[in-house]
């Protein structure tokens, strides 16, 4: 008879936004004539950009033809794509990445859930808290994570590391041993970011106790401070303790199109053996690539009018988050982020549990957030808004709250 991975009983409930999406269902059933405005989950609105659809639709006439037909992606992308990612996302900023460290996905979620498969079942995980579900979640599903106490909401062999308003938004280095470290910069779900010289700590951090940092990127975009790194490898050493992943959906509204990309630095070892070598066979063996259409429309990014375009839409998410920070801040909530990310991360009132005020919103202003509860024990007593919306849902929702 066969056995199940008995890890995913552990799991507590639902994925974080399967229980929002019910939630918000259950409600619009109750009140069909209700308008229901959705800042919760981190979608994008507005449409790919022209010069992008331009690129899919002379890809896909390529597709038609026997002289331009195109099967398998090659195993890391096509290199059309990896340089002109290694140009622009690296050299560009003074990293020396080369195309064949790094590997096309279909998007940071997958990438983020599937590079645990690289370590030991004993390695000691360490998240700062709160953090995006998938790290932990992935790591509990290969039982690294001990078991789960439903009191604290935390894992009894996770290393958590607090990230709130007590301490800046910036954790302290781990106080006890661990072997990988997940990093999102700018955060998810914070909005909040670290500066050059304190990631550099990290980076001498993770290369003197031997650490392996899973760096995610997936909002480099919206980084408007020019003492924020773009990249973990922007620091000195980095290359010798870090992993980074990134993505096309945020910074390009690739949610559904699925596009990204993971670093894998050949200097990079573990006793004597090369990740990027473990990365490569593993991507080779579940892997069969992007498409080369989606290819195209990743490398029409960087095109002179790719990037003027998406400069544009960062421009217009982050004016959002700019109306939704200083219209919650007006009214006398407690907010952070917004500045070097599209979300909004506020402190919910009158000692609120974040699921109460996710109720308090949902039927006082139709208004759809995301518990900070969901995102590990340090987000309880906070709520996160996304800056994703339609502009003039953005503006009606925080003239509901505010009329609330």
């Amino acid at each position: 008879m066969y056995r199940i991975n008995a890890n995913y009983g552990k799991l507590p409930g639902s994925y974080l936004f399967s229980t929002i999406a019910k939630k918000v269902a259950e409600f619009e059933k109750q009140n069909p004539d209700r308008k229901v405005i959705r800042l919760g989950i981190g979608d994008v609105t507005q449409p790919i950009a022209p010069s992008i659809i331009s690129a899919m639709h002379t890809a896909v006439d390529e597709m038609g033809l026997a002289e331009t037909f195109h099967g398998y992606a090659p195993d890391l992308g096509y290199s059309f794509l990896r340089e002109a990612i290694a140009e622009s996302d690296y050299r560009q900023r003074g990293a020396d990445i080369s195309p064949d460290e790094i590997f096309v996905s279909d998007g940071a979620k997958s990438d983020s859930g599937n590079i645990q498969e690289l370590f030991s079942a004993d390695c000691k995980i360490a998240v700062t808290d709160p953090v995006y579900p998938v790290y932990v979640d992935s790591n509990v599903m290969a039982g690294r994570c001990g078991d789960y106490d439903a009191a604290s909401g935390k894992w009894s062999d996770l290393l958590y590391l607090p990230t709130t308003a007590d301490n800046n938004f910036v954790p302290e280095l781990p106080d006890r041993e661990c072997d990988v470290i997940y990093l999102c910069l700018p955060n998810n779900p914070t909005g909040t970011t670290l500066t050059r010289d304190q990631l550099q700590k990290w980076v001498d951090f993770a290369n003197e106790k031997g650490c392996l940092i899973i760096y995610d990127g997936a909002y480099e975009a919206y980084i408007s401070e020019e003492d924020v790194p773009h990249t973990i490898y922007e620091c000195n050493g980095a290359k010798n303790c870090a992993i980074e992943i990134k993505s096309f959906s945020k910074n390009a509204g690739f949610t559904g199109v699925r596009l990204g990309y993971t670093v894998v630095p050949k200097e990079l070892k573990c006793e004597g053996v090369s990740l990027h070598d473990m990365w490569a066979r593993r991507h080779g063996t579940k892997f069969n690539g992007a498409p080369y259409i989606i290819q195209r429309a990743g490398e029409a990014v960087y095109s002179a009018q790719g990037k003027k375009e998406l400069k544009e839409q960062v421009a217009y998410y982050m004016e959002n988050a700019r109306l939704i920070r200083e219209g919650l801040t007006g009214m006398g909530y407690d907010c952070y982020g917004g500045v070097n990310a599209p979300y909004i991360w506020m402190k919910t009132p009158d000692n609120m549990t974040s699921w109460d005020f996710f109720d308090r919103l949902l039927e006082g202003a139709g208004v759809v957030g995301t518990p900070g509860s969901g995102f590990g024990p340090s987000g309880e007593g906070y709520f996160r808004l996304t800056a994703f919306g339609q502009r003039s849902n953005t503006e009606a929702a925080i003239e509901a709250i505010r009329k609330m």
